[in-house]
């Protein structure tokens, strides 16, 4: 892995939250990421599954992790299952962690091969009445491809029928969603990246110059550091393509007077950062763009002070909707018979301000959280108010990382990422 090692007790640290919600005499199996192919001899890149990771570190295909806090044994308690290296792999694609790597890794003292899981398994259904299963409920998901994970738990209830089934995600959506410290360390160094990355295009910007070769900055930047890469698909969009919300082709010129929308982050240790800024190519802002700009900075500046415990998600972005509102009508671009005549659900800011301000961070880019519970302190969440404006030929988002504080206004990860209008035409300009 490019990144530093990260120490084992975080892992023991959420391994222990999630043992002590599990049912008495209950076992929980977490798979790791298949390598996907794409045709021929070639596949995708490894990402590990985020929940076995948030659980062991472990970071290797192939790899299965077990709890049963109840089991006879103390040696039963947690195992890992790994690939075992021979001298093919050695060869080609380099040694697999051994048993010591594991447990320095994981704090896992029981480390057993792969091909012992459903000898070890048979003898722990006998020792167990319940098994949690890990299925993905996130409310984005869409899985249309069979997983490892898919694949398991068919094969497990074919197997062991007269088990009862438990589900691992609600447990981990919650305890995911309120971050350690040493997570909120990751997800920094991940926003740390993320601003190197966007200073380093700011006085790159160029009329003329291509979407693709920002992204290309961005990322010899992010690998540099120790990154992967991006933590999701880099949005570079440059004037009308802005009002695409999830545009991603990134292929057109910049031309002069226009604006880039740029939601573009890196990862670290498979923890994300997510930054969205929106530049000027000619390095300056027009009255009106500054003008719309500065709205939205005032909504998120605005936005931002809302998260604090206790906040409900639902009603957080109601009362987002009314600060909106409110810089819609400044502009020109809402009048009051607009507000007065709005359909209560979907409201008239929704015409240029259509998706969501906020939404949980960390291992995931949208990560785990339930949404219809209380926020909490060490929760991390992102602002992103934007506006959109097809008929103008542009549109501006603003995006910042936030840790929600036990009192006070969240900490905010992207503080030294230049924002304000004055910061980024001097920087450009430089």
């Amino acid at each position: 892995m490019k990144y530093h090692s990260i120490d084992a007790t975080l892992f023991v640290k959420n391994r222990s939250k999630f043992a002590a919600q599990m049912k008495p005499n209950s076992v929980a199996i977490f798979n790791s990421n298949d390598i996907y192919p794409v045709s021929a001899d070639s596949s995708l890149p490894f990402a590990q599954h985020r929940d076995i990771f948030y659980l062991s570190g472990i970071d290797q295909e192939e790899s299965i992790l077990l709890l049963f806090p109840d089991a006879p044994y103390e040696n039963q308690k947690e195992m890992l299952f790994l690939k075992e290296t021979n001298e093919h792999i050695a060869i080609w694609e380099g040694a697999k962690l051994n048993k010591e790597q594991a447990f320095a890794t994981s704090g896992i003292k029981t480390v057993h091969w792969l091909q012992n899981f459903e000898k070890v398994l048979a003898e722990l259904m006998t020792y167990s009445d319940t098994i949690y299963i890990n299925t993905n409920e996130h409310y984005r998901a869409v899985v249309e491809t069979e997983t490892r994970e898919a694949r398991f738990v068919k094969w497990w209830k074919e197997k062991y029928p007269a088990h009862s089934v438990a589900k691992s995600n609600p447990i981990l959506q919650r305890i995911r969603s309120v971050k350690e410290p040493e997570e909120i360390a990751l997800i920094q160094e991940a926003c740390n990246i993320t601003e190197k990355a966007f200073r380093r295009v700011l006085p790159f910007v160029k009329p003329g110059v291509m979407e693709y070769e920002i992204e290309a900055e961005m990322m010899h930047e992010f690998l540099r550091s120790r990154s992967k890469g991006f933590a999701y698909t880099p949005i570079i969009a440059s004037g009308n393509s802005a009002n695409v919300l999830h545009y991603i082709e990134n292929n057109k010129a910049c031309n002069a007077g226009e604006l880039i929308l740029m939601d573009t982050a890196a990862e670290y240790a498979n923890y994300s950062s997510d930054l969205t800024r929106t530049i000027p190519v000619s390095g300056r802002y027009s009255d009106r763009q500054k003008a719309v700009y500065n709205a939205v900075l005032r909504v998120k500046n605005e936005a931002t002070k809302m998260l604090t415990p206790g906040t409900l998600w639902k009603q957080y972005h109601i009362e987002v909707g009314k600060i909106m509102t409110s810089e819609l009508l400044e502009l020109g671009l809402l009048d009051k018979a607009d507000v007065q005549n709005e359909d209560p659900e979907w409201p008239a800011y929704k015409k240029y301000f259509m998706h969501g301000t906020s939404h949980h961070m960390g291992l995931d880019t949208h990560d785990y959280g339930i949404l219809t519970e209380p926020m909490q302190a060490n929760m991390v969440f992102t602002v992103e108010p934007g506006i959109y404006i097809p008929a103008e030929g542009f549109g501006i988002r603003i995006e910042d990382d936030v840790v929600i504080q036990a009192s006070g206004e969240p900490f905010n990860l992207m503080k030294n990422i230049p924002i304000e209008v004055d910061e980024i035409e001097s920087l450009m300009n430089a």
